[in-house]
């Protein structure tokens, strides 16, 4: 899954002869800032890049400038944490106000997406070369020999952080603490098509307290629900086989708002205990109802205010840092709480205090956001980028909301406050997987005509993409229990069309 980029540095040795004495001078690399690209996703006819600026001086920046070519046939759509310049295929991206600053030793990065598949050339940082200044160090040896001329070449890689996902992935909800209708399913009973599964749901003690409580699905309601060891086995026979089991945190009924840093606290504290007694990969954000919204005043997405958003904020960050890169983070918001922020957003806009009160979480997360599988259903109308409404239940919907969380948006409209597009391997389309499971239910055909859409360019409706994603990551379903009510019509024909 990971994309490479080798970045060459070629010094020149010269051996001077002079009598029996040679000096050698070779130019080395000193501390100095610089700018790595890699390519994180690339597809026939365009990428995403990435940009990595590193301090490696001892004195903190204040600002950065990157400059580069790209040729013809190659230009930058959407791109994010940066403001971008272009002057006949010569981009120049500066830093945004919120990451200007880089201490000694720190990185930040910004990204965009391409349409053509050339990569930046004559890249310059500052004024100076992408892979740092260089400065001559003279050492002396007695040689008889000849000049001489030796080339070195020095390789560069990065490597983005993998969980071990395949390319094309379904996300399922398991209905592990409750039966809702559907039937329990046994954690070895899972079907092997899905990827990640999501036990649903850990609910809070209260609506303020953090605290988080998980626990397996009781008798009464559930007859043939398996032993706790038992239940602990099958989850490590399924990710002996590959697949990601994450604890969901929240769902319809389960309201947290993280108002206290002592509520953020035990949110981490809790779910941390969550996750190792049940030896999970990482953690489902499905906030719903009122555990998000935002204060009067606070209207940058960029820098929240509010603190149930800055709190878990500080608590998704906590956990990622706590068990590192192959920690899995998802989320799961309803449409209204990222896409209306196209139209409205809450602070003080006069709309509902909600609208779109997710994106301050999605932006700040984005490096560590494994996927982002908006609730593509239970909705309303929404605008999409061409200024239209659309309505759930058709290929059309999917189309326009996947391309709003792809491409990104002016939030409220406000081109200065523009959310950027998340890469396409981070992004998967959520549905219910029956007509019992959820308002909006699209038949296998029109989701699948959806999927032709945006990652092909083929089998449009109305509306058309900025781009294609070939990159696409999957679909993602409430619920596993419901596709099994339904004999697996989800799951066995979305396999199909998306295999691994």
């Amino acid at each position: 899954m990971s994309r490479r980029i080798l970045f060459a540095r070629v010094a020149a040795v010269c051996a001077l002869v002079l009598g029996a004495v040679v000096v050698s001078f070779a130019p080395a690399y000193a501390a100095s800032v610089t700018a790595t690209f890699a390519k994180t996703s690339a597809w026939e006819t365009g990428y995403t890049g990435q940009f990595s600026v590193k301090n490696e001086t001892s004195t903190a920046i204040s600002s950065w400038k990157v400059e580069f070519d790209l040729p013809a046939g190659t230009t930058v759509g959407a791109y994010w944490d940066a403001l971008q310049t272009n002057a006949s295929g010569h981009y120049t991206f500066t830093n945004r106000e919120y990451n200007g600053t880089v201490a000694p030793g720190a990185t930040v990065t910004f990204g965009f997406n391409a349409s053509g598949t050339a990569a930046p050339t004559n890249c310059k940082i500052n004024g100076a070369s992408c892979a740092g200044s260089p400065t001559t160090t003279t050492t002396t040896t007695t040689d008889n020999s000849t000049t001489t001329t030796t080339t070195t070449t020095t390789t560069t890689t990065t490597t983005p952080p993998q969980t071990g996902l395949p390319r094309r992935v379904l996300v399922g909800y398991l209905h592990a603490s409750f039966a809702n209708g559907s039937g329990y399913i046994r954690m070895k009973d899972v079907s092997p098509d899905w990827d990640v599964i999501n036990l649903s749901f850990a609910e809070p003690t209260s609506a303020t307290s953090g605290e988080l409580r998980f626990q397996q699905c009781p008798v009464a309601e559930c007859p043939n629900v398996e032993p706790e060891a038992e239940f602990i086995a099958a989850i490590r026979e399924k990710q002996a086989q590959g697949r990601k089991v994450l604890i969901s945190v929240g769902g319809a009924n389960g309201q947290v708002q993280l108002t206290t840093t002592a509520a953020r606290d035990a949110f981490v504290r809790s779910a941390s205990a969550i996750i190792d007694k049940y030896g999970l990969d990482g953690l489902d954000v499905d906030f719903e109802g009122h555990s998000l919204s935002l204060n009067s005043g606070d209207t940058d997405f960029r820098n929240p205010t509010t603190p149930v958003i800055v709190n878990l904020i500080s608590a998704l960050k906590t956990l990622k840092a706590r068990y590192g890169a192959k920690f899995v983070l998802t989320m799961a918001p309803e449409t209204f709480f990222v896409q209306v922020g196209y139209q409205h957003y809450g602070g003080g806009s006069g709309a509902d205090p909600r609208a779109g009160a997710y994106l301050p979480v999605i932006h700040a997360m984005r490096d560590d956001l494994t996927l982002l599988h908006v609730q593509h259903y239970n909705s309303g109308p929404i605008m999409g980028l061409d200024n239209q409404y659309h309505f759930m239940g058709g290929a059309d919907f999917h189309v326009s909301m996947a391309d709003m969380v792809l491409a990104g948006f002016p939030v409220r409209g406000d081109a200065t406050k523009f959310f950027p597009g998340l890469r396409p391997e981070q992004v998967a389309i959520g549905l219910p997987a029956s007509v019992n499971a959820g308002n909006g239910f699209t038949s296998v055909a029109e989701t699948q005509k959806a999927l032709d859409c945006l990652m092909k360019g083929s089998n449009c409706g109305t509306y058309k993409p900025k781009t294609t994603y070939p990159g696409l990551r999957g679909l993602m379903t409430w619920s596993v229990n419901w596709d099994r009510y339904n004999n697996f019509e989800f799951s066995k024909a979305h396999r199909a069309y998306l295999p691994r």
